[in-house]
């Protein structure tokens, strides 16, 4: 884009050196020498990629002088071939005015900005169509680039030709648009160049424009249609390099620049911003560069495997709170931010230059529109601007009222004005942040009820919320360095307050009929938003960000404007917002302990339901396919049930009476079947009766019945659970030991994965076990090929057909660079979640095989599992189980739980996963 200059050229090839050993081969082995001439061509790429590469490992930011020194490599090897071919292969003594060429490098290797394994892109000019001596001369450069292994993208066309393909495909004309003269016949390349721009360019640069912004906007939404996805594409991905590639095309398209520095002549950026964005394209060129020379070919996707080792080529270090990879990502994101910011700015100055232009002709010519004006603001065409260069200065504070306005209008903040707030940002001083007036203006805008989500990604776009709350900026763009995580904390943190926006406007009932109704329930919605503003704002400082980020909310609510109550209810809901999801995921919520636990903590219905929406939110705004109905599930049947808690001041113990108002429930479900409470109902003992929701029991009782009848030693049954968002799978067999893992195993080997089971045995000996199964992608199995798998795969384990260790020892991981994070295996007991079991939950790599090797060693230390409640968090799962002994009694000796440790451990470690696989 623009020329760099490139110190001492012939230390990465020496184009006159290598000429002169080619003409010494032609002269000694004539057509012979092609072999050694490709030897000694091949050498010098490879000696010129390894002086590429040593330069970038001695200044590893420095991208633009990477890629021109590789762009400044394949010249030289295409001028020598060239060269080569029309003297020594095809010489023509005396050529017509047909046969001529021409060489141009284009798209990327147009603008000599090719990373170390990009394609070379270029295009042959001859004069007329089949001019034998032009078509030998390009087949047999071809051939020796390919050859030499590059990756070639060519085209031979003539001048008419190319004006008429041009005109038909965008991808052709922007590809010719950013056309260099390589080599041959540099009158042809004139001339082509000039009819391009005079035929193809001339007239049509209102379309271009339009062109190149719809394939942008498909582009962004391929690639996840946020700059902030935490496994960005350098190349591709919003806010990336093709983003400020395509400000440069269209520069070029309309006002023919001829380097990115031009683009401040022609107005277009002004030189402050002209500054970041060649500093945010240098970083950005610089992380492709080491992605390909890592991996050793195109690759442009920052995936977290590549992500820790860029971070080390570019010397990023660990900082207390925060990992090289997370520094490294941040700079990143921030970059990623700024070329959107600057590309907002860019094509506003070409919509202004478009529009005077149809202004001074046509009928309309003299005609504009008159703007309205809103306190003290213009509002033109549904933008909103500051009417004057020195208006934020006049008044810092309008830095904030500006978005406060657009977000109560319905108004887009004009990119000129987004420019002057990104500039005037620094005027927001402590005083700015201690103002009433700002603070009130800030929450109105936070709990805005039109866009508030939109808007604030504006207010983040220009730095003035990082620089208005100081907190939020230091983790502007901060990335969480696992697979859970989609987005970036600022980006999670306001897409989270979409979410309660729009749950509150009522278009998310289906999701969330929950938290639509608690929503208008609640008597501060104020502090509702406030509290998903401040949930993560501590993310990043080396410790518990809950605790930490209730310290911070007790110094910014007051400072908000939120009165004492409203602050120590932002404060607790900050310190637990993950004690909902905690305790409905990995508890059993058929246990009063459960319930009794939860309520203790939360003691107030007002805390109930902010809990209930802020845990909603927070987990749907993670990404895409986290919020799922079986979630959903979890946490209303937690919040039904400490609500009734809370409502009654005590637990209903009501043990009898529980079980027996279960029963007629069950019996009314049933129908003409409900005879089978009588025939079966005193083989379930009470436990079973108060844990299994009604439904499931009335299946089981169906299927316990016709499994008698039929004397099967064996009955599984699958059924699509669409409340649950699962699929139930439950098998009465006799119960013997290691039933349990054993039918882990066959579940996990026809490729489900157990989100929940509850393991019963009536007093006749059998074991009714039920389980909730999902696929790796959070779905139901409901295929009839899914569901015979399910079942073959369980009956083949319990019948001992196949070696269940080995097996799923090989099966791959659930997530292809899950090994790329450093996840060591953690047991916990907790002997106070329950009054009758000890639960354990144990933390490691989410593997196949893991469950079922964490129940075989419970199985070998002679526990029993009641239940078991399974949650995985990208690369990391989170197994709990509720045992007891073989005497039905907690587990309470330190000895006992130290072993019990120490093979669980051993059992969740990558070490024995890697001695399985091995075997």
């Amino acid at each position: 884009m623009n020329q760099v200059r490139i110190p001492n050229q012939r230390a990465i090839i020496d184009r006159r050196a290598i000429g002169a050993a080619i003409a010494e081969l032609v002269a000694r082995d004539g057509a012979g020498a092609r072999p050694e001439i490709v030897a000694l061509l091949r050498g010098a790429l490879d000696d010129g990629r390894a002086e590429v590469a040593r330069r970038l490992e001695e200044k590893p930011s420095a991208g633009h002088e990477c890629c021109a020194g590789q762009a400044f490599l394949v010249d030289q090897l295409v001028r020598l071939i060239h060269d080569h071919v029309v003297r020594d292969v095809y010489p023509s003594g005396n050529r017509s005015t047909g046969e001529r060429l021409s060489i141009m490098a284009v798209g990327g290797y147009g603008r000599a900005e090719m990373a170390p394994h990009s394609d070379v892109d270029i295009a042959f000019f001859t004069p007329t169509r089949r001019a034998p001596w032009c078509e030998q001369v390009i087949e047999a450069i071809l051939y020796f680039l390919w050859d030499l292994g590059l990756k070639v993208g060519h085209s031979s066309r003539t001048p008419d030709d190319m004006v008429r393909m041009a005109k038909e495909d965008l991808s052709i004309r922007t590809s010719l648009l950013e056309g260099r003269f390589l080599w041959g016949d540099n009158d042809l390349y004139d001339e082509s160049r000039k009819r391009f721009f005079a035929e193809v360019v001339a007239g049509t640069e209102r379309k271009f424009l339009s062109e190149k912004l719809e394939e942008r906007n498909a582009r962004h939404k391929r690639m996840g249609d946020s700059r902030y996805v935490v496994e960005p594409n350098v190349k591709d991905g919003k806010g990336g390099l093709r983003d400020l590639q395509t400000l440069y095309w269209i520069g070029k398209y309309i006002h023919k620049v001829r380097s990115g520095a031009d683009l401040v002549e022609a107005g277009l950026l002004t030189r402050l911003e002209y500054r970041s964005f060649r500093r945010a394209e240098t970083f950005m060129l610089a992380v492709r560069c080491h992605l390909h020379m890592i991996t050793g070919r195109a690759e442009d996707r920052l995936t977290f495997d590549l992500q820790r080792q860029v971070a080390q080529r570019m010397n990023f270090a660990d900082r207390p709170g925060k990992s090289a990879v997370e520094r490294f990502m941040q700079l990143y994101f921030l970059q990623a931010k700024r070329v959107g910011s600057l590309t907002g700015v860019f094509l506003d100055h070409i919509d202004q230059q478009f529009a005077q232009r149809r202004s001074r002709r046509g009928l309309l010519a003299g005609f504009t529109t008159r703007p309205r004006w809103v306190k003290g603001y213009r509002v033109n065409g549904g933008k909103i601007e500051a009417p004057t260069d020195d208006w934020f200065a006049k008044d810092p504070a309008r830095l904030i009222e500006v978005f406060q306005i657009a977000e109560a209008e319905g108004l887009e903040v004009h990119p000129a004005t987004m420019r002057q707030a990104d500039r005037d940002s620094g005027l927001i001083t402590s005083a700015v942040r201690k103002d009433p007036r700002a603070n009130a203006l800030f929450l109105d805008l936070l709990t805005g009820r039109n866009d508030p989500e939109k808007v604030l990604r504006w207010f983040n776009e220009t730095g003035v919320f990082g620089k208005f709350v100081p907190d939020f900026g230091r983790v502007n763009a901060q990335m969480q360095f696992d697979m859970y995580h989609h987005y970036t904390v600022d980006e999670h943190t306001i897409r989270a307050i979409g979410l309660l926006s729009r749950i509150e406007r009522g278009e998310l009932v289906e999701d969330h009929p929950r938290a639509s109704r608690l929503i208008h329930q609640v008597a501060s919605r104020r502090a509702a938003y406030v509290a998903v503003l401040l949930h993560d704002i501590a993310k990043g400082r080396g410790g518990d960000h809950s605790v930490l980020g209730a310290e911070v909310a007790e110094e910014l609510c007051p400072r908000f404007g939120l009165d004492q109550g409203e602050t120590d209810l932002v404060a607790w809901l900050v310190r637990y917002h993950l004690l909902m999801s905690a305790t409905a995921f990995k508890r059993d919520l058929t246990d009063p302990q459960t319930i009794e636990n939860f309520v203790a903590e939360v003691q107030s219905v007002e805390r109930l339901r902010h809990l209930m929406m802020l845990t909603a939110v927070d987990i749907r705004a993670v990404g895409p396919g986290v919020w799922n109905s079986w979630k959903r599930q979890l946490l209303g049947e937690l919040s039904d049930a400490a609500q009734e808690r809370l409502r009654l001041g005590h637990m209903p113990h009501r043990r009898k009476e529980r079980v027996a108002y279960k029963k007629e429930t069950v019996a009314g479900l049933m129908g003409e079947n409900s005879h089978m409470i009588d025939d079966f109902g005193k083989l379930f003992g009470d436990a079973y009766w108060i844990a299994e929701p009604e439904e499931i029991i009335a299946r089981n009782l169906v299927q316990f019945s016709v499994a008698r009848s039929r004397e099967e030693e064996l009955s599984i049954h699958c059924e699509y659970d669409e409340g649950r968002g699962a699929t139930l799978v439950t098998i009465i067999a006799s119960d013997h030991p290691g039933l349990f893992y054993r039918i882990a195993g066959g579940i996990h080997l026809a490729g489900a994965n157990i989100i929940d089971a509850r393991i019963h045995t009536t007093r006749s000996g059998w074991a009714v076990d039920n389980f909730l199964i999902q696929d790796p992608l959070g779905k139901p199995f409901r295929e009839p090929g899914q569901i015979d798998r399910i079942k073959r795969s369980i009956s083949d384990a319990l019948a001992n057909r196949i070696e269940l260790v080995p097996r799923l020892a090989k099966r791959p991981l659930p997530h292809s660079r899950a090994r790329t994070f450093d996840v060591r295996p953690r047991v916990l007991f907790d002997n106070e979640a329950s009054n009758r079991f000890t639960v354990i939950e144990v933390n490691a790599r989410d593997r196949p095989a893991l469950l079922n090797r964490l129940a075989r060693s419970l199985f070998e230390f002679q526990l029993v599992v009641y239940s078991a409640h399974i949650t995985s968090y990208g690369e990391r799962a989170a197994d709990n189980f509720y045992v007891t002994d073989l005497l039905g009694n907690k587990i309470t000796s330190a000895e006992r739980l130290r072993s019990i440790e120490g093979a669980l451990l051993d059992a969740a470690s990558d070490e024995r996963q890697a001695e399985l696989e091995e075997a």
